[in-house]
Formats: structure tokens, C-alpha cells, sequence
């Protein structure tokens, strides 16, 4: 996992929560530009498509397709893909722990045909953690809403992005730990923290919801639907489609072959 070097910042010295510096809060503010995705656990098959499509037309003779082979059965998933018979793509669970930029939440939680816990800034102190963009991030937005493109920055206003950045989170933490040390309660003293601070969650969803949010925030020129989503969520969204692909491969290869279109 790639990550941006640590910027320099050490909070002023307080009285520490424990006595033995145990629970003194770490004060070096880092940075980094990547995210984390791992599947957590998955209940997900290829072949409880087939057994949910096939109970239309064999009752409990379906029950016969659990466990399977899917390979044999591979045109089916296809033309239920094909003709958007969307409901046999539910019957299986993928739980994700994705770790992020706090922004990248709360463009996730767009999708509400997930399920969500996150981790709770009013209930523990959050980890001095900042996003910053890395070099090969487009900074430059031309064009009109709707029809806008991203390209590249120049090496001024790359510095200027890294400079600032370091500059507010780190001054931001520092607030946010003063605050802590003096009482203050955590729901409060992180209203001054920038949502490029990292967070986590878990996220649990079926095939079904995960292609469509797929759809939405990946951009690729073989959707039939072009979409334009901000790098950062797309970069999760590019791990998770990883692990999609690794546990049901008939089903991703059939939305591939039918436009990245979510039945």
C-alpha cells in the first residue's frame, strides 16, 4: 500500500488520558493517497443464480441447483443479465471493510441498498490520518457541468495542493487534540476536522446493488451508460469489482458482455 511521506507535527505536551501513556493520543499527522478494500466474508456464488431464476418454472426441483456447477449453466445468467431479470442477482450477501477518505463516505452512502456501520468520531478519537492527492491525480477541471473533463495540473499547483493540505490537517489536528485534552467532548471538537480525514466501515450489499453502484462509479468506455465519478470513490470501486470478478466470474463476465448494466 503506497503512501505519501509523514508530515512533521507534534501536538503541544498535555496531561495524557493514562497515567502509564497508554491511551496518549498519537500525534504525528500522516498522509496518505491510496484506499483499502478487503472482503470481509461473502455468502456469493454464481451458482445461487441459477437456483433463484429456476424456482420460477421447477419449484422445489430448484433446490437441486444449490451448490452446482454454474459453468454449465452459464447462457442462463447471461440471458437473465441480457433481458434484466434482476431479482435471482439478491440472493447473495458481500460484507466489505473499506478505508477512506470521510468525502468518499459520504458520496458512498449515496447508495442506499447498502448496509453501513462506520467508525464513530463520537466515540473514539480519530487517527491523525489525512487524504492527499498523489501525482497522477488530474486537478484541473475544463468544461460545463455535465460535459467537464479532468487534466492534469501544472507542477505549481501540485505543490500548492500538497502545501496546503499538509498545512490544514495538520493545524486541524492539532485544534482537535487541544480541544480533547481540555475536556472537550469528541462529538464537538471534531466539527474542525477536514473531510479529507480517514475513516472506516463496513459495507454489505448483493450482486445486484453492487453492479449498479459499479455502473455508477466506475468510468469505462465499454458502459453503455458513461458515468464520471470522482477518482477517489472510483478507487474503491475498481477493488471491490476485483473481488466481484474473483467470486462470481459468469455473472461479472455476463454484465461486462452486456454494458455494465445492472439488471
Amino acid at each position: 500500500m503506497s503512501t505519501q511521506p509523514t508530515a512533521t507535527f507534534t501536538a503541544p505536551a498535555a496531561a495524557d488520558p493514562g497515567a502509564d501513556g497508554a491511551d496518549a493520543p498519537e500525534r504525528d499527522v500522516r498522509f496518505r493517497s491510496d484506499v483499502a478494500v478487503e472482503l470481509v466474508k461473502s455468502s456469493a456464488a454464481d451458482a445461487d443464480v441459477l437456483f433463484a431464476a429456476r424456482v420460477s418454472t421447477a419449484g422445489e426441483k430448484s433446490l437441486d441447483e444449490v451448490g452446482t456447477d454454474a459453468e454449465r449453466s452459464a447462457g442462463l445468467i447471461n440471458y437473465l443479465m441480457r433481458d434484466r431479470h434482476g431479482s435471482p442477482f439478491e440472493h447473495n450477501q458481500f460484507t466489505f471493510y473499506v478505508s477512506a477518505p470521510i468525502f468518499v463516505f459520504r458520496e458512498f452512502m449515496r447508495h442506499r441498498t447498502f448496509s453501513y456501520n462506520e467508525e464513530s468520531g463520537r466515540y473514539r478519537r480519530l487517527e491523525p490520518v489525512f487524504y492527499l492527492p498523489g501525482p497522477e491525480r488530474k486537478l484541473v477541471q475544463e468544461g460545463k457541468p455535465g460535459r467537464y473533463v479532468f487534466v492534469d495540473g501544472s507542477a505549481e499547483q501540485h505543490a500548492l495542493v500538497e502545501t496546503a493540505t499538509r498545512r490544514v490537517c495538520t493545524e486541524a489536528y492539532h485544534a482537535y487534540l487541544e480541544m480533547l485534552e481540555a475536556g472537550v467532548a469528541r462529538e464537538v471538537a471534531r466539527g474542525v476536522l477536514p473531510v479529507s480525514i480517514y475513516s472506516s466501515m463496513y459495507a454489505t450489499c448483493n450482486a445486484r446493488a453492487l453492479m449498479h453502484f459499479l455502473s455508477l462509479r466506475t468510468k469505462r468506455e465499454d458502459s453503455t451508460f458513461p458515468s464520471f465519478p470522482q477518482r477517489e470513490i472510483e478507487m474503491v470501486a475498481e477493488r471491490m469489482e476485483e473481488h466481484f470478478a474473483r467470486t462470481m466470474p459468469l455473472t461479472h463476465a455476463a454484465w461486462n458482455r452486456n454494458g455494465r448494466v445492472a439488471p
